[in-house]
């Protein structure tokens, strides 16, 4: 056996997974039912006339009426059964699975912590969470064990010191490296209570903006470090509070402190959380298997992989959104726009305005202004609607103007491009866009 294989699948007190899997739990049902005390729900899925899925995911559409309501209840019951550690298989399965199409449902309020929280749940499906400190224990003894492999705690390390490292990377850009990224974040949060005059100053931006390039690329060695863990979760719980109380993101600053539980010594958190529980590990070694190393090195490739593909666009990825979502770009630019569609009748070569409100909500309306694979999904619902009105060939064009972070507002899409024949590629730069005016 290697040093890897021994590495991976050597015996480690389990008290770390039992804990996370009690937050993760808890967290995952404050997701879904804060969704729906808070609106989200109504404003996701119950007020659009339409929805954005992915692309590759057209088919998902909303549940009908208030369906999504009760869709979002049943899944909070599941991260309920998550926490108690009932049903474990069967709670957690269900919650990634809903969780995952309502990722995949709709863009309109994209974010990378709700990515994240897919691929949380996906491991969380595989790792033994149920083994102790669980209903499942209580009720079948066989199950009961006080040790897991120690590829349950490695895998989750390495997951989040890709999203922490690629989120560095992203940073060093000269928008966020001159503080430009987070002053036009923070402009929003002027009447924050208390730090909101404070949040204008510009020595306040580049602290904040050096801080988190800091923070990203830095995190993960130092919580890996033993002589430098303690300053460095204490860190990490100042940043991700800090995120909290002032941009509002949710859950997730709370799942990225839970998260360096993974990073302490499992008989370290034995000891502080389970005092008298016995150490049973002795040196104990799971036996390998081996297509499971296999599958976990292929999901480690893909996630290395996954978030540098928008090198294969010749284009801004900050402008063109080509390779943006599932690649850890936070917070980077700020981008508004406008767009307006003319359709033209080639029959009688009559024109017609489109009334967008009519389709779109208008957090949707501003969103299709700088997100090309939104536009190009509206178009196809404005050409299948003017089809059935009788303009078979109706010709489909859009004019507006974008603005990135505090730059020029310049067209993104181009006008001359008749929209409606346009195809939709996954890995190939779209022509109708066009470049930004520094790039040309």
């Amino acid at each position: 056996m290697g040093k890897l294989e021994k590495s991976l699948f050597q015996a480690v007190d389990n008290s770390f997974l039992v804990i996370f899997r009690t937050i993760f739990g808890f967290l995952i049902t404050a997701e879904a039912w804060g969704a729906i005390m808070t609106g989200w729900v109504r404003r996701a899925f119950i007020d659009p006339v339409m929805t954005f899925p992915f692309i590759d995911f057209s088919w998902l559409h909303p549940l009908p009426g208030n369906g999504m309501y009760f869709y979002f209840f049943i899944m909070g019951c599941f991260g309920v059964m998550v926490m108690l550690g009932y049903k474990y298989r069967l709670a957690i399965g269900s919650y990634t699975l809903m969780w995952s199409l309502v990722y995949f449902m709709q863009k309109t309020n994209y974010n990378n912590h709700y990515y994240l929280l897919v691929l949380l749940c996906f491991l969380m499906c595989f790792v033994p969470a149920n083994r102790a400190f669980s209903l499942d224990a209580k009720y079948k003894p066989e199950l009961k064990s006080s040790t897991c492999p120690n590829w349950c705690r490695l895998l989750f390390i390495l997951q989040i010191g890709i999203v922490y490292t690629y989120a560095g990377i992203a940073k060093l850009n000269i928008d966020w490296l001159t503080a430009e990224s987070i002053r036009m974040l923070l402009l929003a949060k002027k009447n924050l209570w208390l730090v909101g005059d404070l949040l204008q100053e510009r020595w306040a931006h580049y602290f904040i903006a050096y801080g988190g390039v800091m923070f990203d690329l830095f995190i993960t060695p130092l919580l890996l470090w033993k002589s430098t863990r303690k300053w460095a979760f204490i860190t990490s719980i100042f940043f991700h509070l800090f995120n909290s109380a002032v941009f509002q993101v949710g859950i997730f600053p709370f799942m990225g402190i839970a998260m360096c539980i993974f990073f302490f010594d499992p008989v370290t958190i034995r000891r502080i959380f389970f005092k008298s529980r016995i150490e049973k590990t002795n040196m104990l070694v799971y036996p390998v298997n081996r297509p499971l190393l296999a599958a976990l090195m292929v999901w480690v490739l893909i996630q290395l992989v996954l978030p540098s593909r928008h090198w294969l666009y010749d284009s801004n990825v900050h402008w063109s959104e080509e390779g943006h979502r599932l690649s850890w770009r936070m917070m980077l630019r700020s981008k508004s726009g406008h767009v307006n569609f003319k359709v033209v009748n080639p029959a009688n070569d009559s024109t017609e305005m489109v009334d967008k409100s009519k389709y779109l909500t208008f957090k949707q309306q501003r969103v299709i202004a700088t997100r090309p694979d939104m536009c190009w999904q509206f178009v196809q619902v404005l050409k299948k609607d003017y089809a059935e009105r009788g303009w078979s060939d109706a010709e489909i064009y859009a004019n507006g103007k974008v603005r990135l972070n505090n730059g020029l507002r310049q067209p993104l899409y181009d006008p001359e491009r008749n929209l409606a024949k346009v195809e939709w590629y996954r890995f190939r730069k779209s022509d109708w866009l066009l470049p930004m005016e520094e790039d040309k």
